[in-house]
């Protein structure tokens, strides 16, 4: 067997191989809990009771295409592309306006139609900006030490956000937010200047909650969803059933009640929910403990890169998984207002998992390049170091 090809194997190492197994595990686990939560609702409006389940097998069988394509392609290629990717998710991001080209639902405009098809823009958008951004924080990392330095960073995620935040999509704006504050306070970026872009970005999203009725209504009916037990508050009080009847240990695989129609969109923002109810309280830990691990992986794979782009996209790539992880989940527990966001690998919808699958294997890459490559990069400096250091903390 040739031995070049045992190299590049993504199974060399323990973190890979980790990795691989828990992401397999999330979207196998995710198709089967698609199928549970949703074959009622399918037969009663599709006729078809695997409706949701071969969509999102579709987008499985594609995604572990894309998690191979990636693990086994440079990622250090991926940075001359970086200008071109933040305009193609600009440009995803416009055609959701386009007459004939965007599609809407429940008063969202978060879709592109294809032939055959549907994408939804911001998954791809967001990770599009993780590369320009990795690009940029790599090649100017001593420029991010002053304002006008993270300035290209903030104008290109700013303009991402405001696109996003038209569909209107508020969930994924505040992840994209969230993700790029991240990425510049591990690129080095000064407490100042880190506190002149997260105050701001706290006060407005009350004023974007406020201006915008329907956000105000369901911010009501987070602090009282019993004032609006048939109307803003019911989704969170059905969800609040679906998890209290799990108790312990669950109610058992496909006996979800909840997911009879009473808890909206159990299959795809909300099927933590129906999770919860089905494996109970220990289910979920096991389930978020998967999440934690993969998050490990990622920060341990940030810390090793051999050199800055490496370190700040899987950075992203990390800071993606976590973030929205921990929003989805805190909104079907009423721990923060109500906002549509898909589970990362387990809700449906073939674009979020395609995308991420292909995420997992930028970071198997950089992985498999960090343990057959012995080149450090040379503009590494001590504070970049000090930075990549105290991430350790996480694991």
């Amino acid at each position: 067997m040739n031995k070049s090809f045992l190299k590049i194997k993504p199974f060399k190492n323990k973190t890979n191989a980790i990795l691989i197994f828990l992401t397999l595990f999330l979207v196998f686990f995710g198709a089967l809990m698609v199928y549970s939560a949703s074959y009622y609702y399918a037969q009663k409006s599709y006729n078809n009771p695997f409706f949701f389940l071969l969509k999102q097998v579709f987008g499985l069988v594609v995604g572990v295409v894309f998690m191979f394509v990636f693990s086994n392609l440079n990622y250090n290629k991926l940075k001359k592309l970086s200008f071109f990717a933040l305009i193609i998710g600009y440009i995803l991001l416009l055609l959701v306006f386009v007459p004939g080209i965007g599609v809407s639902n429940y008063g969202a405009t978060r879709w592109i139609k294809l032939p055959g098809f549907t994408i939804q823009s911001s998954e791809i958008a967001k990770f599009c900006f993780i590369l320009s951004a990795s690009a940029y924080l790599s090649k100017n990392y001593k420029k991010v030490k002053t304002f006008k330095g993270i300035l290209p960073v903030v104008l290109s995620g700013g303009i991402m956000c405001l696109l996003i935040i038209l569909e209107p999509n508020m969930s994924i704006t505040m992840c994209v937010g969230i993700v790029m504050l991240i990425m510049l306070l591990v690129g080095g970026i000064s407490f100042k200047h880190f506190m002149c872009l997260a105050i701001p970005a706290l006060i407005l999203i009350p004023i974007l909650i406020i201006i915008e009725p329907y956000r105000f209504d369901r911010l009501m009916a987070f602090i009282n969803p019993w004032a609006s037990p048939k109307g803003e508050g019911y989704q969170l009080i059905q969800s609040f059933f679906s998890i209290s009847s799990g108790g312990l240990f669950g109610v058992g695989l496909f006996n979800s009640r909840q997911k009879f129609l009473f808890l909206p969109f159990a299959e795809s923002d909300f099927i933590f929910s129906v999770i919860a109810e089905e494996f109970g309280l220990i289910g979920c830990l096991v389930l978020l403990s998967v999440y934690f691990v993969i998050i490990v992986c990622g920060i341990k794979i940030a810390i090793k890169a051999k050199n800055r782009f490496g370190c700040f996209l899987a950075t992203g790539i990390t800071a993606v998984i976590a973030v929205q992880t921990l929003l989805n989940v805190s909104v079907v527990s009423g721990l923060i207002p109500p906002t549509g966001l898909p589970l990362p690998f387990i809700s449906s919808g073939s674009t979020s998992i395609v995308v991420f699958m292909s995420a997992i294997g930028v970071l198997l890459n950089i992985n498999k390049q960090n343990i057959n490559s012995k080149i450090i990069d040379d503009n590494f400096d001590e504070k970049f170091k000090k930075i990549a250091k105290n991430l350790k903390i996480f694991y």
